[in-house]
């Protein structure tokens, strides 16, 4: 068989696979991601696994390069990639994107055993703009507040239920038509 007829093999049988599986996708026919862990696990990790053009005779390409990794440090990153590479190079020849994801399931609690969460820029700027939006929501309640003086006359405006009757603000259309209907007539 050829490096393609395997590719095209062993992406049908990915797709049946993780059909239906939130953790899996498929970024293209020849690049997949999968999640390792739950969404809110501060150990989980996104796999990303690409294939050069002459796989499975060649190792895949292992990334941990994603966004979602972000707080994930470079030497447990390292770390990682290399013991796939271990795994990828025992199973050259063969189909492996499944087996680099199970085994990557099954060892995570010993591939994160070093992680410490990093607090990146990201994150830091994301807390500073938390603090202004709170800071500008205070701001906006300030100029919200009336005197006792506004108060009272928009009290006197008010009905009994505090809602403004009907056509407060209205313009007085017939006022303004008398007036430019008889300009037009002179």
């Amino acid at each position: 068989m050829t490096a393609n007829e395997e590719q095209t093999m062993e992406l049908e049988a990915l797709r049946s696979i993780y059909e239906g599986d939130e953790c899996f996708k498929e970024l293209s026919s020849a690049s997949f991601q999968y999640r390792v862990g739950n969404l809110g696990d501060p150990k989980a990790f996104l796999l990303e696994i690409s294939w050069p053009e002459m796989y499975p005779e060649l190792p895949p390409n292992i990334s941990l390069n994603a966004f979602f990794n972000n707080s994930i440090s470079s030497s447990v990153k390292q770390d990682i990639i290399a013991k796939l590479h271990e795994q990828a190079e025992a199973n050259l020849g063969t189909a492996m994107v499944y087996t680099l994801f199970e085994w990557a399931k099954e060892n995570q609690e010993e591939l994160m055993e070093n992680h410490q969460p990093v607090v990146g820029a990201v994150t830091l700027s994301m807390t500073e703009n938390t603090v202004t939006s709170h800071t500008s929501v205070a701001k906006k309640k300030k100029k919200e507040q009336l005197s006792k003086s506004q108060k009272k006359k928009l009290a006197d405006k008010t009905d009994n239920r505090g809602e403004l009757p009907r056509g407060w603000n209205w313009v007085d259309v017939i006022k303004h038509l008398s007036k430019t209907g008889s300009k037009d007539e002179e």
